[in-house]
């Protein structure tokens, strides 16, 4: 499953509230990323994925990935002709990745740094 298109940062506490209906009791967001018209979500249970579908993007698929079930994972810095960063997610029983390209200015080593603490747990 691979969205194009660039990701920026949002608000945690924002994310929070526009997607509270999706959230567990007592879950919590801890990064969010936009991406064209989908989001992205890092929760303290699991990385969930909104995609907006059609032209008016009132049609939305939430897909929900434990994050057990992340096998591995790869991140790609951006260079000096290649402004914008990726991030590649392996989920057990697929041998496509999950990929999502990130600007220059989301800190893609953050982005790392939340999948290691809760995939390694």
């Amino acid at each position: 499953m691979a969205l194009f298109g660039n990701a920026h940062t949002v608000d945690p506490a924002s994310a929070q509230q526009d997607f509270a209906r999706l959230m567990g009791q007592n879950e919590q967001v801890h990064a969010a990323y936009q991406l064209i018209r989908d989001t992205i979500l890092f929760t303290d249970r699991r990385l969930i994925l909104v995609d907006k579908q059609g032209i008016t993007g009132k049609k939305v698929e939430y897909h929900s990935i434990p994050y057990r079930s992340i096998t591995h994972f790869a991140v790609e810095t951006a260079g000096t002709f290649d402004l914008d960063a990726e991030l590649k997610i392996w989920i057990s029983g697929s041998s496509v990745p999950v990929e999502k390209t990130f600007t220059k200015g989301v800190d893609i080593y953050e982005v790392q740094a939340i999948l290691t603490q809760f995939v390694a747990r």
